[in-house]
């Protein structure tokens, strides 16, 4: 079994062995069927900058720009990556597992549609709808989709899943009983809410979903992480909040990120603009305040470069040279788009983690020390790498030199389950929840209906 998303917009994302490019979701998905993560499992991903532009990544590589204009109009060579990259896959494996974007019942972008019915129809895949509850209005949701959608693209719905519900379900029969009256699709499951488990984000509406679960250890060292607009694996700062001990607040209050013992600047898909962002917030200030002060800020990718003396984009925002928050002895130049897996040292411990940017950053003055790739001036550290914070020994060594300097007393639990661990308990907590509330072997039945192409002989 493969996972498959013919297209993602997102501005999380994760490199494959090969330096391909993917979404952070399809990622976790590869690592929770157990196969090697490649660009053939989402074939097409959409990089925010703006409201009305994109960045383009296809089959893993650069691939340009996609304007608001253009989204329904321009996308015939996307289309073809797309299903090209499901005929490999399923020819290569028993069964794809297929995840739409959006909503199936999008009639205004369903003429060139390539992601959800557009992509069953071409395939002849049957269709399960799957309702977020928690959203709310999911009976009208269902309803509605189903109503919306063409006579041919209503044969493939096959059923539908509510997910996220909180609660006794049995409150849930009489809506669905009336749903499947009204449309003929059954009922294949019921997931609940599930308020410790969450696992990488998509996207940006999903920072900091760790406020859901509930915090059973005393808070003894604060993380402020800003929520840049345009914020970026934001899925780096998901390992400080399963680390006991640590609270972790995704804000935009000068005042929250100035009183944290850590604040994080992390990632982001428009560096200059989200600088702009920031000080016109107020927050450009509080991280000078807390450079002259000595208290821990961390730069991660993105929010590296902010720290900078000058930035030099023509690649992103085409701004030219412009002046960063310069507590970091360091000129950003923007070029071609790296994409890396790599290994670099702080101290004693060596990090794996992986780079996706433009920006080089050139050291031009003394600094206190290396920090992996990047540098540490007093309690001020910036570093292009994603995923170092994952590291258990890292992380734990990292945090317990913010402690030193803060005159926290926190300090590591090592009797308590690591980053991977935690994320691997997710994941099978995920997959029981729906072992025993969501009909498998309806879904199974699904992939055997005659004229299936979803996969190696006919699944």
């Amino acid at each position: 079994m493969v996972p498959f998303k013919a297209q993602n917009m997102s501005n999380n994302s994760a490199v494959c062995a090969d330096g391909a490019e993917i979404g952070r979701a399809q990622y976790l998905q590869a690592q929770a069927a157990r196969v090697e993560p490649v660009a053939d499992l989402n074939p097409v991903l959409l990089k925010p900058g703006s409201d009305r532009r994109a960045f383009v990544v296809v089959d893993g590589r650069p691939a340009g720009e996609l304007e608001a204009g253009e989204y329904a109009t321009g996308r015939s060579h996307l289309a073809a990556a797309a299903f090209a990259a499901h005929e490999r896959l399923a020819d290569a494996h028993d069964l794809v597992v297929v995840e739409g974007a959006g909503s199936p019942a999008e009639i205004n972008l369903r003429e060139r549609d390539y992601v959800n019915l557009g992509l069953a129809r071409r395939f002849g895949l049957p269709v399960v709808l799957v309702g977020d509850i928690d959203r709310g209005g999911v009976l009208a949701s269902l309803y509605g989709t189903w109503g919306l959608v063409d006579d041919a693209d209503r044969a493939l719905l096959r059923g539908y899943i509510i997910n996220k519900f909180r609660g006794d379900p049995s409150v849930l029969d009489p809506g669905l009983v009336e749903i499947t009256r009204r449309t003929g699709m059954p009922c294949l499951g019921v997931l609940p809410w599930l308020d410790d488990v969450w696992l990488d984000g998509e996207d940006a509406l999903e920072v900091a979903r760790w406020e859901h679960a509930p915090h059973p250890d005393p808070v003894t060292l604060t993380v402020a992480v800003v929520r840049f607009p345009r914020i970026s694996n934001a899925t780096d700062v998901d390992a400080l909040a399963h680390t006991p001990g640590v609270a972790v607040d995704v804000s935009t209050d000068p005042d929250a990120c100035a009183a944290a013992d850590l604040l994080v600047l992390p990632g982001s898909r428009s560096t200059v603009t989200d600088l702009a962002w920031l000080r016109a917030r107020g927050m450009a200030a509080v991280v000078r305040a807390r450079h002259e002060a000595g208290r821990p800020t961390l730069g991660i990718c993105g929010g590296y470069e902010m720290l900078a003396v000058t930035i030099d984009d023509e690649v992103e925002s085409g701004a030219g040279t412009v002046p960063g928050l310069g507590v970091l002895p360091v000129e950003v130049t923007f070029g071609p788009k790296i994409t890396a897996r790599s290994r670099f040292a702080w101290r004693e411990h060596q990090v794996d983690g992986y780079e996706i940017h433009h920006g080089a950053c050139r050291i031009t003055g003394p600094v206190d020390e290396d920090f992996l790739d990047g540098v540490r001036v007093g309690a001020t550290c910036g570093t292009l790498l994603h995923g170092a914070l994952e590291d258990d020994g890292f992380r734990n060594a990292f945090l317990g030199w913010v402690a030193q300097t803060t005159g926290s007393a926190w300090v590591p639990d090592a009797g308590r389950l690591g980053h991977a661990a935690r994320r691997e308990a997710m994941i099978e907590r995920l997959a029981d929840a729906v072992e025993t509330h969501v009909d498998l072997d309806a879904l199974l039945a699904l992939t055997s209906e005659p004229g299936n192409a979803g996969g190696r002989d006919g699944r």
